[in-house]
């Protein structure tokens, strides 16, 4: 299949051929996806989330055995570990940096004083102008569509505010996309590139479990459920018997806290890293504590396949992907889907 080119002022800042990019998803956005997606022409994201310092830089490294094209790493500031993982990337030189949940002044200074880019992921105006006041190169913009944390506001109505808000930043439009149609309506809403992480999830070299990519596959736009009562934040999960049973009511408080210590222990975290901010800041400890807690039931869906206990975060595009492709296949159709559609459409 011949690709069709889509040169956007993303495609041209972070130096790839598609403006298309598979964000940072725990267990999922692993070396080989993230390989995959740029030798494709997109940009892969590291998910560093689960990950040491160690794995990170390992990982970091795994990459670039598998490509020599441009990629990221995603840190969602607010976790522990997080600040540790961003360190490596910078120390290793990563071409990109995708940041959540805080505050990316000092990384925007040393990612570009070796030429890194720098992109930030928002919700709201209110983060996107202070994302950009801090200098970062570009904005994640995350619609209420998307898989996970995903904002109040949809993509079609947050995505042209903040472009014609903030008219010099480049965009990557998140939440709902995933295909040409979706590409080429970001393009027209303002955006500069579309994240198409449920899409890229369900792909050959995805590492979810197939279990769980069969039933995204099998999914509507209206399965799936958008709750605070997950892990803490309004999150978008894939709605399942256990998901409904799980996100009736919040998690109690000090048994949150009591899973996040198990949490820790599975992902490698050192306990000393979060009993300090449990009895000095609970207000944060708090909200990473429900984060612990729902670690375990989103491993076992993402990496196990068991749907019984556990949940998978998912977006509304899943009622629009009907296969499980290759990357590179997925990425050419949807360019050429995208270019078709623009003809047809005369403009």
């Amino acid at each position: 299949m011949a690709k069709v080119a889509c040169a956007t002022r993303i495609t041209k800042l972070l130096g790839i051929s598609a403006p298309i990019i598979l964000p940072g998803m725990s267990w999922i956005s692993t070396p080989p996806l993230v390989a995959a997606v740029s030798n494709a022409g997109g940009l892969g994201i590291l998910a560093t989330g689960p990950l040491s310092a160690e794995q990170t830089r390992e990982s970091i490294r795994e990459i670039r055995r598998r490509t020599n094209k441009p990629f990221g790493i995603g840190a969602t500031l607010l976790m522990p570990g997080a600040q540790e993982n961003v360190d490596v990337a910078l120390e290793e030189k990563v071409p990109v940096i995708n940041f959540s949940l805080g505050k990316g002044d000092e990384i925007v200074g040393r990612a570009h004083a070796y030429g890194g880019k720098v992109i930030a992921t928002v919700v709201s105006e209110k983060h996107a102008r202070s994302a950009v006041g801090s200098g970062v190169d570009g904005l994640m913009v995350t619609g209420h569509e998307a898989a996970a944390h995903g904002g109040d506001v949809t993509s079609l109505c947050l995505v042209p505010a903040i472009a014609k808000r903030l008219p010099d930043t480049p965009i990557i439009a998140a939440g709902g996309f995933a295909n040409g149609r979706g590409l080429l309506a970001a393009l027209s809403l303002g955006a500069d590139a579309v994240a198409m992480g449920t899409r890229m999830a369900c792909t050959e070299e995805s590492p979810l479990a197939e279990a769980t990519k069969r039933a995204i596959v099998a999914g509507k736009e209206t399965d799936t459920i958008y709750s605070k009562n997950f892990d803490g934040l309004f999150a978008r999960v894939l709605k399942t018997e256990t998901s409904l049973k799980v996100t009736r009511r919040p998690t109690n408080p000090i048994v949150a806290a009591y899973k996040s210590f198990g949490a820790a222990k599975l992902i490698g975290l050192p306990l000393w890293k979060v009993i300090p901010g449990l009895l000095t800041q609970w207000d944060k400890m708090y909200q990473l504590a429900h984060f612990g807690a729902s670690t375990s039931r989103i491993m076992a869906a993402t990496v196990d396949g068991d749907l019984d206990y556990g949940v998978q975060f998912v977006g509304q595009s899943q009622g629009q992907i009907e296969s499980i492709e290759s990357v590179e296949s997925i990425i050419v159709q949807t360019l050429q889907e995208a270019a078709r559609l623009h003809s047809q459409n005369g403009v």
